[in-house]
């Protein structure tokens, strides 16, 4: 697509990160998703990314509709630069697409015993609570914490029941989708996992008032705010969907799709020794509760990802058919041979 080298590379790590962790709505699948982005023009394969407001502690970044892929890491890292200088920074981005596996641009952060955050608002295909309309994404939040011989705390999720992807996959199985994800046209519970194809939409964290939705719509009304109004990128209605078939919302609010990512050195709060030796303790105790009936053991977040990235480091990643056929697309368009 005449990206550098450098941010193709970027990029093809973000997917295969998500791939790895067992995301794989998020993975090599959405490649195609970008490319036809790039094509309609709505993509910029070699853009000029640039600071265009800030602090000791914050910026704000115009991303110059660059793939968010490779404008997220890019964003983490200055705000791990000025973590460094001041014990926490936080960069917003607007004018951006979309950024893949909200975890990985979290956990970079990891790298240097900080807490890293990171979160984007994205496609309209979330209705608020009570309501059919289609005004929020599934707006993931990830944080990323560090600790010592454990291996790091690492959240990472949409403020959905699952991420869009998820649906996309069982579509591609020819499956249903269970009670609880999403709702059709008028409002009512579906099951259909094309429903959004016919009017329907996802619904937020909590399905529905009586379990919580109201908190789901909550958080990835919170996502929404911090991720566009605060840097200027469109928001709610307004966000660009994804697809590339689908025409961008008229009279925009704002610039491309947002994203917001933090930094925040442990030892600005505690010495970081300190913390992670806690940390250690915190894990282990969450790890030794006991078990529910029909259960083995108990998680802490990012265990199951982590078990799973060693699995298919080792036995490799299972592609379904109609992923390689779209891949295979890719490439005989592009130019590049597909074994």
């Amino acid at each position: 697509m005449g990206s550098s080298n450098e941010d193709a590379k970027l990029a093809a790590d973000v997917l295969l990160s998500a791939d790895l962790r067992g995301v794989d709505s998020h993975g090599v699948a959405r490649l195609g998703g970008y490319v036809r982005l790039w094509e309609k023009g709505r993509l910029n394969a070699t853009p000029n990314i640039k600071v265009v407001h800030e602090t000791p502690s914050t910026a704000v970044i115009d991303a110059d509709l660059g793939a968010g892929l490779v404008v997220a890491p890019k964003a983490m890292k200055i705000a791990m630069e000025k973590a460094k200088n001041v014990g926490t920074g936080w960069v917003a981005v607007k004018n951006s697409n979309h950024y893949g596996i909200a975890g990985y641009h979290s956990m970079l952060a990891l790298e240097e015993d900080m807490i890293g955050w990171s979160m984007t608002n994205a496609s309209p295909l979330v209705s608020p609570t009570f309501s059919k309309s289609k005004f929020l994404g599934t707006n993931p939040i990830s944080v990323s914490i560090p600790a010592d011989k454990q291996p790091p705390v690492v959240i990472d999720m949409a403020t959905t029941p699952v991420a869009n992807g998820k649906l996309e996959v069982l579509q591609r199985k020819g499956e249903d989708i269970p009670l609880g994800w999403a709702q059709d046209e008028n409002g009512n519970p579906s099951t259909d996992a094309a429903i959004l194809k016919k009017g329907g939409a996802m619904l937020p964290l909590g399905s529905d008032r009586v379990h919580g939705s109201h908190k789901g719509y909550c958080l990835g009304g919170l996502v929404d705010i911090l991720s566009a109004v605060l840097p200027g990128a469109n928001y709610g209605p307004w966000v660009p969907p994804f697809v590339s078939y689908v025409p961008v919302p008229e009279n925009p609010v704002g610039d491309g799709i947002g994203h917001f990512l933090g930094a925040m050195r442990v030892d600005a709060f505690r010495p970081a020794d300190e913390f992670k030796e806690h940390m250690d303790n915190w894990i282990t105790t969450f790890k030794n509760a006991v078990p529910s009936e029909g259960h083995d053991q108990v998680f802490v977040p990012g265990d199951p990802e982590r078990e799973l990235t060693a699995k298919r480091l080792k036995e490799g990643i299972d592609l379904l058919p109609p992923v390689i056929e779209d891949l295979k697309k890719i490439g005989e368009s592009l130019g590049v041979d597909f074994e």
